[in-house]
């Protein structure tokens, strides 16, 4: 079993940029994709991004692609997602997700088994 853990959110300006970080609790991600998926009060949970821990291939919401960049950094075995040129359309809790999904489910949340508890991600206009 895996538990991801969240950290890296907080409250920023507009134009700014915020760096996430999922890590694995208690484990490795191993052969697992991990995705950020993202709700916001009163909205259903969006897919923001996702990302093959063993292999290859990175995927992306329309509305994030362009300004957001998903990686991961193997010195600390976690997936950071990079938000760059923030809007207050991107206010939100953000959520990691561990799953194995096929390309054509790497968008929906049914297709991940483990969550994180959400880190909030603030951005004033």
């Amino acid at each position: 079993q895996v538990q991801p853990v969240e950290s890296g959110g907080g409250l920023v300006q507009a134009g700014d940029s915020l760096r996430l970080s999922c890590a694995a609790s208690g484990s490795t991600f191993g052969s697992y994709a991990v995705a950020w998926f993202r709700q916001a009060p009163g909205k259903e949970r969006e897919f923001v991004a996702s990302i093959r821990w063993s292999g290859g291939g990175t995927w992306y919401g329309t509305s994030v692609k362009g300004r957001f960049s998903i990686m991961k950094d193997r010195a600390i075995s976690a997936v950071v997602l990079q938000m760059n040129s923030l809007e207050s359309e991107d206010t939100a809790v953000y959520y990691c997700a561990v799953g194995r999904p096929i390309v054509s489910t790497m968008q929906n949340p049914e297709a991940y088994y483990y969550w994180g508890q959400g880190t909030t991600v603030t951005v004033s206009s």
